[in-house]
């Protein structure tokens, strides 16, 4: 079986699944964007003291090319940081999507500097100055449903597995540095059919993408689009009944997947592994709480099945007291997987 890895903030099984995503008390703001920072650690300084004043949680990711992440709070104070994140060098025409959580979706704030605030690992991109053409959520429909547009997912193999746009390629890949190599790989195969094709490519923000194209068009493909604000931004304007889309939208959070109007889905994650796990994944025989799932069952050791079961132990003692366990693994990279906005690594 292959194995998919995510790496969130909590692994907490969602208690609001049915609960109307407008009456959640907590805003998500995700966002991203590109410009350049000449002094990151002071951009650093002063998004982490004023996160802390306002109570906010989350990850953001600082590099010279920009800022990426994802933070939560109430309703005022993220209106509050967003005033703050606008007014920094060539950020005043930040564009924020919004969806809401029943708690804090984050354990912390972190602000951590990057070389790159999407980790694509190719020299030379600048997506501010050679990008893909957007394509509004409104008009995203048109474009896939036509032939000659060969539509790509740009996002890591665990994420494509329990969601995607019909007829979509999934590369497989299970880090964001695997696309430039993959693209190069398929190339001959993906443009040489007797057409000019359109090239789609889409992703769970929007920040992939931008990075995506870039390289795309640098590799000599002109006629490339992108999904304008990402699958997010999809989920929350395209009413269900027109959507394109099956399945749930992973998300780099405690929520870890969300449907159609953003409503939080019905994945969970693996403690074990990290994998997100369905319905039917969790009623396997090989599901155990905080142990093992379908995915991992026979890739642990008893030593290792010992430990979980005590870490797991003392979550279900930190719910009872009310605070939060903060053994759990915090937002990080592992094989090339980083939290924020769009993880998109």
């Amino acid at each position: 079986m292959k194995r998919m890895v995510a790496i969130v903030t909590d692994s907490s099984p969602s208690t609001a699944h049915t609960t109307t995503a407008a009456t959640l008390p907590v805003r998500v703001a995700a966002l991203y964007h590109f410009t350049p920072f000449a002094d990151c650690a002071a951009v650093r300084t002063r998004l982490l003291d004023a996160c802390h004043e306002l109570g906010i949680r989350g990850i953001l990711l600082v590099a010279h090319e920009g800022i990426n992440g994802t933070i939560a709070g109430t309703d005022d104070a993220i209106g509050r940081i967003l005033d703050v994140i606008r007014a920094l060098p060539g950020c005043n025409d930040l564009e924020v999507k919004f969806s809401r959580a029943p708690a804090l979706p984050f354990h912390r704030m972190k602000v951590r500097i990057k070389r790159e605030i999407v980790t694509m690992g190719v020299e030379g991109l600048d997506p501010r100055r050679d990008v893909g053409r957007y394509v509004a959520p409104d008009e995203w429909n048109a474009l896939i449903s036509d032939p000659d547009t060969i539509v790509i997912d740009t996002r890591n193999d665990y994420e494509v597995a329990i969601g995607t746009f019909r007829g979509a390629i999934d590369p497989g890949t299970r880090t964001f540095r695997e696309f430039p190599q993959w693209f190069r790989d398929r190339r001959h195969d993906l443009l040489e059919q007797g057409r000019t094709p359109k090239i789609a490519m889409f992703c769970t923000g929007g920040i992939r993408c931008e990075k995506a194209t870039a390289f795309v068009r640098a590799e000599g493909v002109e006629d490339v689009f992108h999904l304008q604000g990402g699958i997010l931004k999809y989920l929350e304007t395209v009413p269900q009944d027109e959507s394109l889309w099956d399945g749930e939208c992973f998300v780099f959070d405690q929520r870890v997947s969300v449907g159609h109007g953003l409503k939080p889905g019905t994945f969970d994650i693996c403690h074990a592994c990290r994998t997100p796990l369905s319905e039917a994944d969790r009623a396997s025989p090989d599901y155990v709480e905080g142990i093992s799932c379908p995915h991992c069952t026979d890739q642990r050791t008893e030593a290792q099945r010992r430990r979980y079961a005590e870490r797991e132990r003392q979550i279900q003692l930190a719910v009872q007291k009310g605070t939060h366990h903060l053994g759990l693994p915090t937002p990080c990279t592992q094989r090339g997987a980083t939290t924020g906005n769009d993880p998109d690594a």
